[in-house]
């Protein structure tokens, strides 16, 4: 279980913020787009033929950034543990947003998984049970950023890069890690070696 509510902590955010950003917990709307791109770099150059779930959707501000620059997937599902954000995010996407835990519900198939912050508040162990089910859940692969880090917090989770290569490495799947755009966070592509 994470160590803060999750739904406590986005519904004060919301409240206090308002639908934008830092409504979900981003530091600026500028550190959100860069987030974004960087995760978007790893995603095959043609997103019109897959499936891709975004998990943590919030208020649909991914769907939102591949719109606006015409790089939609295929079909595009988004996956929250927070109700308010799931309902915000259906009415702003229009799209299949479905309300579950990834760590414990049934999660839909697809070709591959974004996770942009969904991991922020989860345990370490956690973020394995994490990677591991959408690893499962995805045909091609995972791609996430994560706070970067050695430090204990008692509410966000910092991992660093050589962790997640060494899960990767235990997984046997593809990896590459990006570093540089913005202090204090990495993303990373997780791909199985078929998709190579």
């Amino acid at each position: 279980m994470p160590r803060v509510d999750t739904e406590s902590f986005y519904r004060h955010a919301l409240a206090r913020y308002g639908e934008n950003a830092e409504g979900v917990h981003w530091r600026s709307a500028e550190s959100q787009q860069i987030r974004f791109a960087v995760l978007r770099d790893l995603l095959p150059p043609d997103l019109s033929r897959i499936s891709l779930v975004d998990v943590g959707c919030g208020l649909g501000d991914l769907h939102a950034f591949l719109a606006a620059r015409n790089d939609l997937p295929r079909q595009y599902i988004g996956l929250d543990a927070v109700p308010t954000m799931v309902d915000r995010a259906r009415a702003r996407t229009g799209c299949a947003i479905l309300h579950c835990d990834v760590l414990s519900d049934p999660i839909p198939e697809a070709d591959w998984y974004l996770a942009s912050g969904a991991m922020a508040l989860l345990t370490h162990e956690e973020t394995g049970l994490f990677i591991t089910r959408c690893l499962s859940a995805a045909r091609r692969g995972l791609v996430f950023n994560l706070l970067k880090g050695d430090h204990q917090s008692l509410t966000f989770n910092y991992l660093m890069p050589e962790a997640v290569a060494n899960w990767a490495a235990e997984m046997d799947v593809g990896v590459e890690i990006v570093e540089g755009y913005l202090s204090g966070d990495f993303s990373v592509a997780m791909t199985h070696k078929h998709d190579e």
